[in-house]
C-alpha cells in the first residue's frame, strides 16, 4: 500500500514590517547614529559607517532623512523629545510661574545632560567648516524653542501679566539666559560646577530675576 501523498507547506510570506518594528529599526539607527557622532564627531563618521554599524542600507538613511544633516537633526529632536514629549508649552493654560518653572527645570536638565555637552561641543567644533551641521542643530534646537516661547509671550493672557515695557522679542532670549547660567564653566570645566541641588537652587534664584525684570 503506497503512502498517502502530503502537500508542502506552504512558506509563509514575509510581508511588510509592522509599523512598530519600522519605528523600533529607526529608533536604533538614530540611537547609532548619535553614539559614532559623539565618538568620533560629525565629520568624522561617513553614513557608510552609520548604516553598516546600524544594520540598514545607506539609501535608506537619504530616504528617511535626507542624508547625515538631516539624521544628526533627527539624534538631536529625539534627544530633546526625551525633555518636552508633553507638547509646547504655548498652550499651556497653568499659572505663569508653573508653566516657566517646569520648562525650565527640564531644558536646565537638558543642557547639563553629559551627551548634551559633548553634542554641542561637536557643533561648535565643526560648525565653521560645515554650514549644514550648524544649520541642523540650529533648526532641531535653538529655533524651535525660540519659537515656542514667542507663541507663550504672546498670548493674551500672558501679555497682560507682563510689564508695559517688556520687549516681547528678547523674552525668549533673555528666559534662556537665565537659564543657561554660566555655560563656560559647563563647557571648561564641568567638574566645577554645581551638583544637582545646588544646580536647581541658582537655577530657582535667576529665574526669580526673570519674573522680577518682566511681570
Amino acid at each position: 500500500m503506497s503512502k498517502p501523498t502530503t502537500s508542502p507547506t506552504p512558506a509563509k510570506s514575509a510581508g511588510r514590517p509592522k509599523a512598530s518594528e519600522v519605528e523600533a529599526r529607526l529608533q536604533e539607527l538614530i540611537d547609532t547614529a548619535a553614539r559614532l557622532f559623539l565618538r568620533h564627531g560629525y565629520a568624522g563618521v561617513s553614513l557608510e559607517a552609520i548604516a553598516r554599524e546600524a544594520r540598514v542600507a545607506v539609501r535608506t538613511i537619504y530616504v528617511k532623512f535626507g542624508g547625515k544633516a538631516g539624521l544628526f537633526k533627527a539624534v538631536l529632536l529625539a534627544r530633546r523629545e526625551r525633555y518636552f514629549a508633553v507638547g509646547g508649552m504655548d498652550k499651556d493654560e497653568r499659572p505663569l510661574r508653573e508653566v516657566i518653572g517646569e520648562f525650565a527645570g527640564h531644558f536646565y536638565d537638558m543642557l547639563c545632560e553629559p551627551d548634551a555637552v559633548a553634542l554641542q561641543r561637536v557643533v561648535m567644533a565643526e560648525a565653521g567648516s560645515n554650514p549644514e551641521l550648524a544649520e541642523a542643530f540650529y533648526e532641531a534646537g535653538p529655533r524651535m524653542t525660540r519659537d515656542m516661547l514667542e507663541r507663550y509671550f504672546a498670548r493674551p493672557d500672558i501679555r497682560a501679566q507682563l510689564r508695559p515695557d517688556a520687549p516681547l522679542a528678547l523674552l525668549p532670549s533673555h528666559l534662556i539666559a537665565c537659564i543657561n547660567g554660566d555655560p563656560v564653566i559647563r563647557f571648561l570645566f564641568p567638574e566645577r560646577g554645581p551638583g544637582h541641588q545646588e544646580g536647581r537652587q541658582l537655577l530657582a534664584e535667576r529665574l526669580e530675576l526673570f519674573y522680577r525684570s518682566i511681570l
